[in-house]
């Protein structure tokens, strides 16, 4: 009988990209200027979630497929399970937590709770910044395009119809709800 050769164990750091030099990286997070030394090819998503302990930024997938992580830059939504740190400095980030304001929820916040449009949660984070980014740029979008901006994010308990119920909502106020 062959003897199986142990497989090395991997640590958190080596999964998550942060073996690599190290470099200072500024840019604006919720509205505040960060720096934070870091490996520059590790994934914004670990960065916010270990480094800077916010957490409402979800992995999911960990191929930019889910929609779990999305996060705002420079007014776009994006994917941070896939977003290197070096494609951030200078820029400016906006997460699930940087939205409500002064301990009151935004627009498209108090939309998702009012039309239910959550049911575990897991995903609801990423519904919200992907379509706070559609929000952005499209204040008053239509049925078809919020659908067409949620495609790619994913909602295993079923809640799609109440999330774009909620987006519509909340795109009815001028500019959207959007700041």
């Amino acid at each position: 009988m062959a003897l199986m050769a142990e497989r090395p164990v991997l640590h958190a750091a080596v999964l998550q990209g942060g073996v690599g030099m190290k470099e200072t990286i500024g840019f604006t997070l919720n509205g505040k200027p960060v720096s934070i030394e870091v490996d520059s090819s590790r994934m914004l998503l670990w960065v916010l979630r270990y480094d800077l302990g916010l957490t409402g930024t979800k992995y999911g997938c960990g191929e930019g497929l889910c929609g779990a992580c999305t996060v705002i830059v420079d007014g776009k939504a994006e994917r941070s399970c896939v977003l290197e740190m070096k494609a951030v400095a200078g820029k400016t980030i906006t997460t699930i937590e940087g939205l409500a304001r002064n301990g009151e929820l935004h627009p498209l916040q108090k939309a998702f709770v009012e039309h239910d449009a959550l049911q575990c949660g897991y995903c609801t984070p990423g519904m919200i910044m992907n379509a706070y980014g559609l929000l952005l740029n499209n204040p008053h979008p239509s049925r078809s395009q919020i659908i067409e901006q949620m495609d790619g994010n994913l909602c295993r308990c079923g809640a799609h119809q109440r999330i774009v119920q909620a987006i519509e909502a909340a795109s009815e106020p001028v500019g959207g709800g959007a700041r």
